[in-house]
């Protein structure tokens, strides 16, 4: 089925309207978890390299 472009273009204004949009304070509250999030992820994955860092030397003896 085609439709003009004027046609689609009112097709889409009517569905953005539908769209809710986040609050400012949303945006800010989600980006802020999103950053601690990836802090707790990246901290979680460097320990767990260290200790098989650790474990990976004491195995080859190689640790001091």
């Amino acid at each position: 089925m085609a439709t003009n472009p004027l046609q689609f273009l009112q097709q889409v204004r009517s569905e953005t309207a539908k769209v809710h949009w986040p609050t400012r304070k949303e945006v800010v509250t989600t980006t802020i978890m999103v950053f601690v999030m990836a802090a707790i992820t990246s901290l979680f994955f460097f320990l767990v390299d260290r200790i098989i860092q650790f474990g990976l030397l004491a195995v080859l003896g190689l640790g001091g």
